[in-house]
């Protein structure tokens, strides 16, 4: 394994169900502790991470759109939920002595900063964690899209994706025993195979800004960091000559 990381700022994805660990409803505080502690190790690879966090464990806008609630209004609520989210990462990264800063995309200055590009670029400078909260502030957008869009904004080297399993396979490996990993992906095989990694404007996104998307396992303690330095167990999309 390398000693010094693969990139240099990188932008980590993490879905709002992440943070519920085993619960099935809300914050957990371990599973928080323990991406926290993982972002904590980027940060002394020599990372500069910016994250964003969905907001799923808390209320989702297109389920709330089912039930009734009509989508725009929604999707805003769901963007309150990734606020939350953001704050609870936030106090735990700087209670493990990682200083950090949230940037909302809809204005609540009494609890965060609002989200000013320049101003998120000169904080990772400077060591500190950016966390980007209410998407893109537009409704009908998804975190996914958000977390490409500032990958971009940022001039991210990569965009981490952490799900539920080690990379990208073709099927739910936990249901599906013959689901085949990929250890690489070209952007265009994930959307013509329509491939449940991120949802479709996300990855063309990506692609627009050749973004790598790597794509690990949140929940193995230390994934982050190995993958970063050149280890680790991770599926990586990106443009493949020909292939795209």
């Amino acid at each position: 394994m390398a000693s010094t990381p693969k990139y240099r700022r990188i932008l980590l994805k993490v879905s709002g169900e992440a943070l519920m660990g085993t619960q099935s409803y809300g914050i957990d505080v371990d599973a928080v502790d323990r991406i926290a502690a993982d972002v904590k190790g980027a940060i002394q690879c020599g990372t500069q991470v910016c994250m964003v966090i969905g907001g799923g464990n808390i209320f989702r806008g297109l389920s709330g759109a089912a039930k009734g609630i009509e989508r725009a209004t929604a999707d805003y609520m769901g963007m309150l939920a990734t606020v939350m989210n953001a704050l609870a990462m936030q106090a735990t990264l700087e209670r493990i002595g990682v200083a950090c800063r949230v940037q909302s995309a809809i204005p609540m200055t009494t609890v965060c900063e609002p989200y000013i590009r320049r101003r998120a670029i000169r904080h990772m400078e400077k060591g500190r964690v950016v966390i980007f909260a209410a998407g893109t502030g537009n409704p009908f957008f998804t975190t996914d899209t958000a977390a490409a869009l500032r990958a971009a904004e940022m001039n991210c080297d990569a965009m981490f994706k952490g799900t539920q399993v080690d990379g990208v396979y073709t099927a739910d490996p936990k249901t599906d025993k013959t689901a085949e990993r990929f250890e690489s992906l070209s952007y265009l095989e994930v959307l013509t195979r329509n491939l449940k990694v991120m949802d479709a404007s996300a990855v063309s996104l990506s692609r627009e800004n050749r973004i790598p998307i790597i794509v690990f396992s949140i929940h193995d303690r230390g994934a982050l960091s190995a993958v970063l330095c050149g280890g680790g167990r991770a599926t990586v999309i990106e443009e493949r000559g020909s292939a795209d």
